[in-house]
């Protein structure tokens, strides 16, 4: 029997498109049984033939068929050399932040995910890391940001929630100069619509509770590294930490990607129709997309990426407005989260960006009329409907 971990990854042929390559995966099939669904190895150890002969699997906290599956196969997609899986967004950021040691220093984007803020400012600044937050649309400011005791630049783009979009190729050329390595959040895009590492990162991370699922039903987080060297200090940690995804939700994340192209297509399609009617009415004084040609970051999204996501941001005219749309809305959702399947409308103030003092809110834009929204996969004029009937319907 042939050892599981070596069979080839045929989609890594260079012919395939994106679309055939999160279809089949890595291996495309079970090469036990023939199955074409990866089966959920739900088991916590492996029987060897004999002593130094081993299927390639001894304990599923460090290697699991069904989640090796998923690793390999957002390792092609994002174009890394491996995946990692974890069991939440959350987990895969405190992995990679664990390389760093005291008297450490971080560049990060100053409007991140709410979550990614807390790690830094309550977990690891224990641990002697400093935690430096700056725009990093300004090129400028963030040449003039390097130390010599910075060793990671870790950036969103475009930003949650106010959609910031930064230029990933010219800040890995800098990062690369000062001798950093940096880590991108590509959450928010996905491998179909953005792949950083391509465009000089060395880490990808995502919180794969949301596009890469696709379904608001799986907790995951993903981190792709570029090179060798990466891969043995994140296999390490994994089998440390134990911080790894159990099999069911890796089958169900690879059951995601295989819809990933089609879904990020009618995401992107539908927001672009939501944005527009939503730009043309008078309760909404601003909207945040990067799809719009008078985005301060379009050009630099169509270098660096497909499409368009399905992301969207907006100030309304007061707080009566916010609270009479998150209680009217229908099929609509006032939910936390994003990338799935339905419509979800946010309120990051109380929701998302919590943790940020009410300061750095208020310098984000983050106020008390801002919503945040990921717009689903129905019918868009059903999802104009129901905002029509919110924001502009009587009570």
């Amino acid at each position: 029997m042939k050892n599981f971990s070596n069979f080839t990854d045929y989609s890594r042929k260079e012919d395939l498109h994106f679309e055939s390559k999160a279809v089949h995966g890595a291996l495309g099939h079970d090469p036990f049984s023939g199955a074409v669904s990866m089966p959920i190895y739900q088991t916590s150890t492996f029987r060897h033939r004999a002593l130094f002969d081993s299927t390639g699997f001894d304990y599923s906290r460090l290697s699991n068929p069904t989640r090796l599956e998923l690793e390999r196969t957002m390792a092609i997609l994002e174009e890394g050399v491996e995946g990692f899986a974890f069991t939440s967004g959350q987990a895969a950021n405190m992995a990679v932040f664990t390389m760093l040691n005291p008297g450490d220093e971080v560049l990060l984007s100053d409007d991140i995910y709410g979550g990614t803020f807390r790690i830094g400012n309550d977990i690891f600044t224990r641990y002697g890391a400093s935690f430096t937050y700056i725009d990093m649309c300004d090129l400028t400011l963030l040449e003039n940001s390097f130390h010599e005791n910075t060793k990671m630049v870790y950036l969103e783009t475009p930003t949650n929630p106010m959609m910031k979009v930064a230029d990933i190729a010219a800040i890995a050329q800098m990062a690369h100069d000062h001798g950093c390595l940096l880590v991108v959040d590509n959450t928010l895009m996905s491998p179909y619509f953005q792949k950083p590492i391509t465009l000089g990162a060395d880490i990808v991370v995502h919180s794969a509770t949301k596009f890469i699922c696709g379904h608001n039903d799986v907790l995951a987080g993903i981190v792709v590294v570029n090179s060798e060297e990466l891969a043995t200090y994140m296999h390490g940690q994994i089998k440390t930490h134990g911080n790894q995804l159990a099999p069911m939700d890796s089958w169900l994340l690879l059951r995601g990607i295989k819809t990933l192209p089609v879904r990020m297509e009618r995401h992107a399609d539908n927001t672009m129709k939501v944005a527009t009617w939503l730009r043309a009415q008078e309760k909404i004084k601003k909207i945040f997309y990067v799809g719009f040609e008078d985005h301060p970051g379009h050009d630099i999204m169509k270098k660096q990426c497909s499409g368009f996501g399905a992301m969207i941001s907006i100030n309304v005219d007061s707080f009566e407005t916010v609270k009479k749309i998150l209680r009217r809305v229908d099929l609509i959702m006032f939910a936390e989260s994003l990338g799935g399947t339905e419509t979800l409308i946010t309120y990051p103030r109380t929701q998302t960006h919590e943790s940020l003092t009410e300061e750095n809110r208020q310098r984000l834009g983050i106020t008390d009329s801002f919503l945040r929204i990921s717009v689903g996969l129905e019918h868009a004029d059903d999802i104009i409907a129901d905002f029509d009937q919110a924001l502009n319907g009587e009570d």
